[in-house]
């Protein structure tokens, strides 16, 4: 029960995993910067450029409970994987992209927005940081992309139509909150996992939040135009669905369709930013 309660705990709050290394470390140079949310609130990262004037530009927006970084294996209360952002980062920087890491809110070395909403509220920061790169002299406006992990994917189908023009999105393994808590609470702690995931609409409602069943990226997702939107889903995914990501595709009105990536469990879904780079870098060089 214990970590029952834990697991609930960082659902609704988070867990801040440190920022504790840089671009650096794979040979890139980065710049420190801060810019708020839509709503306020202060919001940290690195810009990475691509060294020409008015590049596209990537925007990364991690997962949960994940920062800028991306995931580190072991810190927390069910059984994860490392996801790696900076080997994909510099090569989306090596074929001429800026990039833009930077952590949600509630994340890393951002401020607090709490509950977390996995999208709903967290759009802000994606939106914000949208506006951010608009102001920069070296950053084209009309080229940006994003490539959201997880929660992150909902975030950006949720935020994109809020800043137009977003040519091109990758959402990676986006999932309706409801199937994710339920799944998960299942496989990780038995047949009463479930119920309790259910009982936490109550604690939202009574924190004046967007409630967890309300959760659907399909929903946002029909209003994002001509913006190029390639969904990757792994086929092994415990706790997503390939029929709720293939739903999502489906309602996209400019959908590169669904990349069902081969997985065994929902982490190894996130390898493919890894195993599949050159992918990624030709759609975003492509559509940008």
């Amino acid at each position: 029960m214990p970590n029952l309660f834990r697991f609930a705990g960082v659902m609704m709050n988070g867990l801040r995993q440190p920022v504790d290394r840089t671009p650096a470390e794979v040979g890139l140079d980065y710049e420190d910067v801060s810019f708020p949310s839509t709503d306020g609130i202060g919001l940290r990262g690195w810009f990475i450029p691509a060294g020409v004037k008015r590049a596209p530009t990537v925007v990364w927006v991690h997962g949960w409970p994940w920062n800028r970084l991306g995931n580190v294996a072991g810190r927390v209360p069910w059984r994860d994987r490392t996801v790696d952002h900076l080997p994909p980062t510099k090569a989306l920087h090596d074929a001429g992209l800026n990039v833009l890491m930077f952590d949600l809110a509630s994340h890393g070395e951002s401020g607090d927005r709490l509950p977390l909403t996995y999208g709903m509220r967290e759009k802000n920061d994606y939106v914000g940081a949208v506006r951010y790169l608009r102001t920069r002299p070296d950053v084209d406006p009309e080229r940006i992309g994003a490539i959201g992990m997880s929660a992150g994917g909902s975030t950006v189908l949720y935020g994109t139509a809020e800043c137009q023009p977003i040519r091109a999105l990758v959402a990676i393994q986006p999932t309706k909150v409801s199937i994710f808590s339920r799944n998960m609470a299942r496989t990780e702690f038995g047949p009463l996992g479930p119920l309790f995931a259910q009982m936490l609409n109550i604690v939202y409602w009574f924190r004046r939040a967007p409630l967890p069943n309300s959760h659907d990226p399909s929903i946002p997702a029909r209003g994002l135009g001509d913006t190029v939107v390639q969904y990757v889903q792994g086929t092994g995914d415990q706790w997503g669905q390939m029929q709720d990501v293939e739903h999502m595709s489906a309602v996209t009105p400019n959908s590169a369709g669904v990349i069902r990536y081969p997985s065994t469990e929902r982490y190894s879904g996130y390898q493919y930013i890894s195993t599949n780079t050159d992918e990624l870098v030709e759609f975003f060089t492509k559509n940008l």
